[in-house]
């Protein structure tokens, strides 16, 4: 069953309900016990670094998460959900996320405005099965301030331009996540929300 990770972030249900728009049913939950049965495994997140990591700490899913990963379950990310992935983000100090993507999590500089938010065009620099059908170039919607800097090569899947070209999307074996909120993004994340569903083995009506 798709699950998707309860530990009381903001964009949950509308993550939730994007997917029954696809026809799949998905089981919302905070309970580390639940991960173990999932066919794949959402991550959302929206707020702040060190409150949704200390959340995850506090429900016992930081072992569990990132057990799921290692063993190869499909798994998606969104927003903070990608930055939690990385080692380190220097939002409000520092703290110490899941360490599966090597790097840190930086906010705008330069005089930018934040947060990043509105439409931005999502430039694709590795294959992945999540852009499978989406031209590239595609626009998506953004709201954020920080943003996810992988250390190694090979982790960044898309960028986007704010300033500066920044990691918008990730992808590696399993794993894959976005800086972008798809359930805000139209056609393009119905399309990536897809996408992931096939990778997942997943069938919905409107899969």
């Amino acid at each position: 069953m798709l699950t998707i990770v309860d530990y009381g972030v903001g964009n949950l249900r509308s993550v939730y309900m994007a997917f029954r728009r696809l026809g799949v049913e998905a089981r919302v939950t905070g309970a580390a016990a639940d991960l173990t049965g999932a066919t794949a495994v959402v991550l959302p997140g929206v707020g702040a670094f060190g409150d949704s990591i200390a959340n995850l700490r506090a429900l016992g899913l930081e072992a569990p998460l990132r057990a799921v990963i290692a063993d190869g379950l499909p798994f998606l990310g969104i927003c903070v959900g990608l930055q939690l992935l990385f080692e380190v983000s220097e939002e409000l100090g520092e703290h110490r996320g899941l360490g599966v993507i090597p790097g840190r999590v930086r906010r705008f500089e330069g005089g930018l405005p934040v947060p990043h938010m509105g439409w931005n065009q999502i430039d694709q620099v590795q294959a992945s099965p999540l852009w499978q059908g989406l031209p590239d170039g595609s626009h998506a919607y953004f709201v954020h301030s920080f943003y996810g800097a992988p250390t190694e090569p090979g982790w960044t899947a898309a960028t986007t331009n704010y300033g500066v070209s920044f990691c918008s999307a990730v992808a590696r074996g399993n794993l894959f996540a976005i800086q972008f909120h798809p359930e805000k993004s139209q056609d393009t994340g119905e399309t990536i929300l897809r996408n992931f569903l096939r990778v997942a083995g997943i069938a919905g009506s409107a899969a």
